[in-house]
Formats: C-alpha cells, sequence, structure tokens
C-alpha cells in the first residue's frame, strides 16, 4: 500500500474511533429529559453525569498518555476503545443515578487519553505542513461523534427507550475496537514516521526532550488556557442544546436530538473549515493563528449574546447555528501552536496536556456548572453567561501572541541543535 494511502488509513480509523469516543459521551445529554422524569433529578445532577466524564478525562489524560508515548501508542488506543465501549454498555443498565454516575465515570476513564494519543499517532503519518489542518480535521470527530451521538441517542431513545440508546453507541465502539489493530499497526506507522523524517527536515530529531518542554514558554502556556475557555462554550452547547430545544421549544425527545445534532453537525463543519484557513493564512506569518483564534472568540461571544436577546424562533435559531460553526474554531490553532512550540517526541504527551486543560478548564465545569446556574436562574440564564468565557479565552490568546514568534524561534532554534547533537 502507497504510504499517503496508508496515512489516510490511519486517519480514517482513528478518527472513526474518536467518532465513537464522542458518541459514548454525548449519548446521555439527549436523554436528560427521560433521565430527569424517572430519577426526579436537578439540572446540576443531570450536569454531573456529563461532567465526570470531562473530569476524569481532565485527571487521567496526562499519566495515561505519558503511559502511551512509552507502553505503544497503538496498543494503547485498543484499550482505551474497548474500556469506554463496555462502560458505555453499563450505563444502559444502570437502575439509579449511583449506577449511571459510576458508569459514566469509566467511560471517561477509557476516553482519558484518547484525544491526546489519537492526534499524536495521526500527525506522526503526516507532514507538518498540514499540523492545523489535520488536528481540526481529527478533533472534529467530536463534533461529529456528538452530532450522532445525540441523533441516534434521540431517535433510539424516542422509539426503544433511553436504555437502547446507550446499547446502539456500544455496540458502534466495540465493533471499531475490533477492526482498529488489524490494519493499524504500530511497526507500519513507526516506518511510514521515519520515511516523513528523511523529508522534513523540522522532525528529524529523536532526541527525547524534558518533559519541562511542554510548559518551558509562556505562548504554549496560554495557548493550553485560551483553548481550555473556549471549549467551556463547545462543550456546554452540545450538552444543554437537547434540553434547551425541549423546554423552550416544546419538542419531543427525537426531534430535539435531531435538531440539536444539526446544530453539532453545523460546529464539526466549522472547525474543519476553521482550521483550514489558519493554515492557509499562517503559512508565513505563523502569529496569524493566534489571531484567527481570537477573531473566533470573538464572534461566538457576539453571536451567542445576540441569540439570547430573541424569543425562540427563526431568528434564535439562525445566531445559534452561527455561534455553533465558530465555537469549536479554536481548536485547529490550538493545536498546531502546540504541536510548533513543543518537542515532537512528546506531542503524545504535549496534546495530552492540551487536552487536561481542555477538559478541566472547558469540558468539564462547562456542563455541571452551567446546570447549577439553571437550578438559579433557568437554563436560558445560564447559557446567556457563555460569553463570559469567551471574553476570558481572549484574555489568554493575546498574552500568548506577545512573545509567540520569540518562543517558537526558540524552540525551532533548539531543535536544531538536538538534531546536529
Amino acid at each position: 500500500m502507497r504510504p499517503r494511502t496508508y496515512a489516510w488509513l490511519v486517519f480514517a480509523l482513528t478518527f472513526g474511533l474518536l467518532i465513537s469516543d464522542y458518541m459514548a459521551r454525548q449519548v446521555l445529554n439527549a436523554v436528560f429529559p427521560l433521565l430527569k422524569a424517572e430519577w426526579l433529578l436537578s439540572d446540576a445532577q443531570l450536569g454531573s453525569l456529563s461532567s465526570v466524564v470531562a473530569l476524569m478525562v481532565g485527571v487521567l489524560t496526562f499519566p495515561l498518555s505519558l503511559l502511551a508515548d512509552r507502553w505503544g501508542r497503538i496498543r494503547s488506543l485498543v484499550i482505551m476503545a474497548a474500556l469506554w465501549s463496555l462502560a458505555t454498555l453499563a450505563c444502559g443498565l444502570a437502575q439509579s443515578y449511583g449506577q449511571m454516575l459510576l458508569g459514566r465515570m469509566f467511560v471517561g476513564v477509557g476516553e482519558a487519553a484518547y484525544g491526546s494519543v489519537g492526534i499524536a499517532v495521526v500527525l506522526t503519518v503526516f507532514p507538518t505542513r498540514m499540523r492545523a489542518t489535520m488536528a481540526s480535521a481529527f478533533m472534529a470527530g467530536g463534533l461529529f461523534g456528538q452530532v450522532l451521538g445525540v441523533g441516534i441517542g434521540g431517535q433510539a431513545a424516542a422509539a426503544f427507550g433511553w436504555r437502547w440508546a446507550f446499547v446502539a453507541i456500544a455496540l458502534v465502539g466495540l465493533g471499531l475496537t475490533l477492526i482498529y489493530p488489524l490494519v493499524v499497526r504500530e511497526r507500519w506507522v513507526k516506518a511510514l514516521s521515519e520515511s516523513l523524517r528523511e523529508h522534513d527536515p523540522e522532525i528529524r530529531s529523536t532526541t527525547l526532550p524534558s518533559l519541562r518542554s511542554l510548559v518551558a514558554n509562556r505562548a504554549v502556556l496560554c495557548a493550553y488556557l485560551g483553548s481550555g475557555l473556549q471549549l467551556y462554550v463547545a462543550g456546554t452547547i452540545p450538552a444543554w442544546l437537547p434540553t434547551y430545544f425541549t423546554r423552550y421549544y416544546g419538542l419531543g425527545i427525537g426531534r430535539a436530538g435531531s435538531l440539536a445534532a444539526l446544530f453539532l453537525l453545523t460546529g464539526a463543519v466549522g472547525m474543519v473549515l476553521c482550521g483550514m484557513l489558519s493554515d492557509r493564512l499562517a503559512t508565513h506569518r505563523p502569529e496569524r493563528k493566534i489571531d484567527l483564534a481570537i477573531f473566533y472568540c470573538l464572534t461566538c461571544a457576539l453571536l451567542i449574546f445576540a441569540a439570547f436577546q430573541f424569543q425562540p424562533g427563526v431568528t434564535q435559531l439562525a445566531l445559534l447555528g452561527a455561534a455553533t460553526f465558530v465555537a469549536a474554531g479554536t481548536t485547529g490553532p490550538a493545536g498546531a501552536m502546540v504541536a510548533n512550540l513543543t518537542p515532537r517526541a512528546i506531542h503524545g504527551t504535549a496534546f495530552a496536556t492540551l487536552t487536561l486543560a481542555n477538559n478541566l478548564f472547558g469540558l468539564a465545569p462547562g456542563p455541571v456548572l452551567t446546570g447549577r446556574l439553571a437550578d438559579a436562574l433557568g437554563l436560558l440564564g445560564a447559557l446567556r453567561l457563555l460569553p463570559i468565557a469567551c471574553l476570558l479565552s481572549i484574555a489568554a490568546f493575546v498574552v500568548a501572541r506577545t512573545t509567540y514568534r520569540a518562543d517558537l524561534s526558540r524552540v525551532t532554534a533548539s531543535s536544531a541543535k538536538e538534531t546536529r547533537a
């Protein structure tokens, strides 16, 4: 098989498992109203069922990614996928809030390092000039997974009950888990990576750098923080949109899930296109990636603010759709910043650090804090506060821009010195 073809096959299967990852994570959100009615749960408890997954991802992503870098990334990915799929199956059998919370916790354990290790595998088999495109395209799998998780989950729950929504998602994950190791082999991926080293001077160094390189400059620290804060918004929207449509638009579970899935599909397309735009406009001016990240955050904040000034209807839906399109637009630029500002040999751990920030600053607190605020202010009042996170993200990216060029030059010079050594 030609190297380029195999690289895209690796991407496709790794992307497919990421979709399964987020389907397992987001199927819960489609059945929030049913769980609330059956177990008499508060919005804060519903938010906790969503946030516990992101919390486990945040806590465990770094150590598990570090282990995967040393133990074998492909083998680790297969074990992760099997665990989250089986845990999702267990959620479908849960008889109480406590059992569901435990099942969701193990979903988080399985998913903890998949995003960081998976993107490291993808970037290993593609040249550096495609980093922002591949990072955003790969991470868009999360939003596509959200689309399918909410859409399929809502339809399955409406037709057969909420338990079958979890079972259907689990079976998809288990099927992909069986296929993945038959096609993606550690030695084949390593051979392709070594071939790229011969033609790309940016990745010839094989010296394992210190883990201090993960946080060695201000720009990369701000990239972690800015990305996480913006994903507070990108994580809250998919968690609460189905419930918002049920409460404020009077839709049933199936229709609310389908409408929310359409919005999340818009977000997935936006993530990819925003990443591609970043690669195209920042070819000769790296700091433009940060300028675009700031633009995406500001646009998202303005659109969300405007959307919730209107009553439920076409205008509000149009503004929410536009906001969803750019909500995760920072993923590509932030991923490229982290890749550029850290040594390639520890990219798995670098993206684990990015995942840690994304979850601890955004994906974990977003749904549960919004749920707590919804108990006090109503869901509409809670969602109106989302632009605050966008503004904080802008502040982090503005600080990153002040030192980005200098920090990038130091990392490049250090990598060149290691290559000569």
